[in-house]
């Protein structure tokens, strides 16, 4: 992508944006749809179906929401939220959103064999897609009409250089959810981006239980006394790690993908040293403005290209300056 495509989209994500305002729930499968003129934004004038696969608990979806919430207002969109992390049932929300006939979906794709034929069937009635934080790499040829996200082998590269650059010899990159194709890929990026000099070690854990994750990686961390980083793949995860360490007595240290207001707090007291910030609230935004915009005006946003929003480190040279941002929930 191209410098200038980059600047254009965050120059208009700059301009649309609003006042930081919504409210937001975590869970599970759950569905949620925005009045007409109730929160004071303009009239809503069509209807976007969101579709996730956000966990249950998991907060870094409550800033993807707020960015889709505020973005709604903003432009006039009715906005309906569904959720699955299982991609099977994700398609089948994809497809209970095309029979109800709405005027656009903004999806992520986690799973392109399960969900890709959803997204084509979409866009074969007529529906436009989008699609955000999942996905990128089949997301232009499915026929959607942009992408919104980081790269993620990109990113997993580029922690896997910092890994290097800070030292690390021996790392475990934390898997919390099997059979998500960009969770994958992270850790395939680090272990390329580590270039051999950092040992990098896939680690599965049973991201839908916290319990069991600190457990996991706390026993982990007793048995490799060598390990002295863990890489994680969500905020959530990386606070269960936190745990981990400490009551493991070990010495490494913690690096993770993606925020939430509590892992700023972390890294604000230097109990996570980095976290890889992929601007989630951005995504929901562009998703759903990118809708708006080709139906209003036939507008793509990118030039037929994905649109990058990350990755950035956030770490204790600007954590406070982020900080700001997440006391509203936003970042």
């Amino acid at each position: 992508m191209s410098h200038s495509k980059k600047i254009g989209a965050a120059t208009l994500a700059l301009a649309l944006a609003g006042s930081l305002a919504a409210c937001s729930s975590t869970g599970g499968r759950q569905m949620t749809q925005k009045r007409a003129g109730a929160d004071g934004g303009k009239a809503k004038t069509m209807t976007v179906t969101m579709v996730t696969h956000q966990a249950p608990g998991d907060t870094f979806w409550d800033i993807i929401r707020k960015g889709a919430e505020q973005a709604a207002s903003d432009v006039g969109v009715t906005l309906e939220y569904t959720n699955d992390p299982d991609a099977t049932k994700q398609a089948q929300l994809i497809q209970a959103a095309i029979d109800k006939k709405v005027d656009g979906i903004a999806a992520t794709n986690p799973n392109t064999g399960a969900i890709g034929p959803a997204v084509k069937k979409a866009i074969a009635a007529g529906i436009p897609v989008s699609m955000f934080n999942a996905g990128g790499p089949d997301a232009m040829g499915l026929g959607v009409i942009g992408y919104f996200g980081q790269a993620e082998t990109d990113a997993g590269v580029a922690v896997g250089e910092r890994l290097a650059k800070d030292g690390a010899k021996n790392a475990i990159c934390v898997i919390q959810e099997q059979g998500q194709q960009q969770l994958e890929e992270r850790c395939q990026g680090v272990e390329e981006g580590a270039g051999g000099v950092v040992k990098v070690e896939r680690f599965y854990v049973d991201g839908r239980n916290d319990a069991a994750v600190t457990t996991n990686i706390q026993a982990k961390l007793t048995q490799d006394k060598t390990i002295d980083w863990v890489v994680t793949l969500g905020a959530p995860f990386a606070l269960d790690a936190i745990k981990s360490v400490k009551d493991s007595r070990s010495a490494a240290k913690i690096g993770t993908f993606d925020t939430n207001p509590a892992l700023v707090g972390a890294v604000k007291s230097g109990k996570v040293t980095w976290a890889i910030d992929q601007q989630p609230f951005l995504q929901g935004y562009l998703a759903v403005t990118s809708l708006y915009l080709y139906k209003i005006n036939g507008n793509t946003i990118g030039g037929g290209q994905r649109v990058p929003t990350g990755p950035a480190f956030i770490d204790s040279t600007n954590i406070d300056a982020v900080a700001t941002f997440a006391a509203n929930g936003t970042r």
